[in-house]
C-alpha cells in the first residue's frame, strides 16, 4: 500500500493573475453574448439594464460571503468544504455537504453544457449547422476540454491566462466598436410605463435578475482549488472582489454599446447579438471576426468550470463524504484525474439537451442548498471562530442579508416549474442521504 508521505500532492502555483483570470473566463464566456435578447425580452425594453444592476449588487453581497469563508476556510471544494466545517457541530454537519454535492451533479454539467451549446450556437454564425450537428459540436468541445485539462497544474496555468487575455480582447473590441457608434436615442428608448409597477414588472425584474445572476456565475470559481493557490486567504478574496467589480462594470458598459447601435425590438430577437452588432458597424468580416473572438471566450469559460468544478468531488471524496475513488490523484501530475474523467463524461452527456430552460433549472437548482446554505455558514463560522483577521466582510452582516433577499426573490419568481424543481431536488436529495448513511 503506498503511503501518505509518497501520495502526489497538489501544487500551489495560482497567484492573484491566475485566479482572477480563472473567475473572469468563468464569469464571462458565452453569457452575455446569449443572454442580452433574454433579458431584454425579460422585462420589454432596456429598463432591463436594472436587472444587470441588481444582479451585480447580489453578486457584490454573495461574494463577500464567499470571500469571508474563504479566508476562514482556505481549502479546495469551495462550498462543500465551508458547509463541512460551519454545520459539523449540528445535526446537518453531514447532511448538507451531501446535499452540496447532490446538487452539483445536476447543476454543475449543466453549467458547463450551458457554454458548450452557447459555443456551439455562435458557430452556426458563420458554419451553417443543423440542431443535430450543434449537439455534436457541443459534444466535441467537451472532449476538448477534457483533454487540455489532464495535465500538471502548472501548464493549466499558463493556459488560464492565455485564454483569458483572449477574453479581455473580445470584451475591449465590442464595448469599444460601440460607444464609437452609440446612439444614446435608441439606448434609452424605454417603452410607455416602463416602470410602472406590477405584477408583471415584479415578475419580469426576477427573470431578468436571474438571467443577469446566470451571467455573473463563477466570480468564486477559485474557492473551489484553494489547495493550488498560493497564499489562498488573502489571494481567494482579492480575486473574487476584483472579478465581480470589473466584469459587473464590463456587462453594464458592453450592454450599452450593444444596445445603442442595435435597436432592442431588434436585438430582443436575435440569436448571434455580438455577431450581428459588429456586422453593422464592419460588414460580414467584422461579424465573423468577433464570432471567432466568442468562441474563444466561451471556450475559456468552459475551461475555467471544468477545472474548478472537476476539484469539488475530489475533495469530498478526500473526506469521506463521496466515493472513495474520486479521491485519486495522479501519479505524475498531481491532479484529480478520476473525478476530471468523471465530470467531463457527464457534461458531455449533458451536451445532448437543449439550452431553453437550462439556465433556469441549474440557478433554482443551487439557491437552496448552495447559496443560501452558505449566508447561514458564514455566520456560524464568525460564532464560532471570530471575524478572520486576512478578510472581514464589511458592514457585516449587512451583504450577507442583502444576497439572502436577492436569492430568494429570484426563486419564487423564477416561475412555479422551476422553484418546485429546485424543492423536488432538495426533497430526493434528503432520501438519498438517508439511504446512502444507512448503507
Amino acid at each position: 500500500m503506498t503511503s501518505a508521505s509518497t501520495q502526489p500532492a497538489l501544487h500551489r502555483t495560482f497567484g492573484l493573475l491566475q485566479a482572477t483570470a480563472m473567475n473572469m473566463s468563468n464569469m464571462v464566456g458565452v453569457g452575455p453574448f446569449i443572454t442580452i435578447p433574454l433579458i431584454l425580452a425579460a422585462m420589454g425594453g432596456p429598463q432591463a439594464m436594472l436587472g444587470w444592476i441588481l444582479g451585480a449588487l447580489i453578486a457584490l453581497c454573495d461574494g463577500m460571503v464567499w470571500a469571508e469563508l474563504a479566508a476562514a476556510i482556505p481549502s479546495s471544494g469551495g462550498t462543500f468544504e465551508y458547509l463541512k466545517v460551519a454545520f459539523a457541530r449540528t445535526r446537518l454537519g453531514r447532511l448538507l455537504p451531501f446535499l452540496f454535492i447532490w446538487q452539483f451533479i445536476f447543476s454543475g454539467p449543466l453549467e458547463i453544457a450551458s457554454g458548450n451549446i452557447g459555443l456551439a450556437q455562435y458557430l452556426a454564425y458563420f458554419i451553417p449547422l443543423t440542431p443535430r450537428e450543434m449537439k455534436w459540436v457541443a459534444v466535441g468541445v467537451g472532449l476538448l476540454t477534457v483533454l487540455l485539462l489532464y495535465r500538471k497544474i502548472s501548464s493549466v496555468g499558463k493556459l488560464m491566462v492565455a485564454l483569458w487575455v483572449g477574453m479581455i480582447a473580445t470584451i475591449l473590441v465590442v464595448m469599444i466598436s460601440g460607444f464609437l457608434r452609440f446612439d444614446s436615442r435608441i439606448a434609452f428608448s424605454f417603452p410607455p410605463h416602463a416602470f410602472d409597477f406590477s405584477r408583471g414588472f415584479v415578475l419580469g425584474l426576477g427573470s431578468a435578475m436571474l438571467i443577469a445572476m446566470y451571467d455573473y456565475l463563477g466570480y468564486y470559481s477559485v474557492c473551489y482549488i484553494g489547495d493550488e493557490v498560493k497564499n489562498p486567504s488573502r489571494t481567494v478574496p482579492r480575486s473574487i472582489l476584483i472579478s465581480v467589480i470589473v466584469v459587473a462594470a464590463i456587462y453594464l458598459t458592453m450592454n450599452l454599446s450593444i444596445i445603442g447601435v442595435v435597436p432592442w425590438k431588434e436585438a430582443m430577437r436575435s440569436q448571434f447579438i455580438a455577431s450581428e452588432f459588429m456586422e453593422r458597424i464592419y460588414g460580414r468580416a467584422g461579424g465573423v471576426l468577433v464570432t471567432v473572438m466568442i468562441v474563444w471566450t466561451a471556450f475559456a469559460s468552459v475551461f475555467a468550470l471544468m477545472l474548478a468544478y472537476s476539484r469539488i468531488p475530489f475533495a469530498a471524496a478526500r473526506d469521506g463524504f463521496f466515493f472513495s475513488i474520486f479521491a485519486r490523484l495522479h501519479p505524475k501530475g498531481g491532479f484529480p484525474h478520476v473525478s476530471l474523467l468523471a465530470l467531463g463524461a457527464v457534461v458531455i452527456g449533458a451536451g445532448f439537451f437543449s439550452l431553453d430552460a437550462v439556465i433556469k433549472a441549474l440557478i433554482t437548482t443551487r439557491i437552496l442548498i448552495q447559496f443560501i446554505a452558505q449566508i447561514v455558514a458564514v455566520h456560524l463560522v464568525r460564532k464560532e471562530r471570530g471575524a478572520v483577521t486576512t478578510f472581514r466582510m464589511a458592514f457585516y452582516p449587512l451583504p450577507s442579508a442583502v444576497a439572502l433577499l436577492g436569492w430568494v426573490y429570484i426563486f419564487f419568481t423564477s416561475g412555479a416549474p422551476y422553484f418546485l424543481g429546485g424543492l423536488l431536488t432538495l426533497v430526493v436529495g434528503v432520501i438519498a442521504y438517508f439511504i446512502w448513511s444507512r448503507s
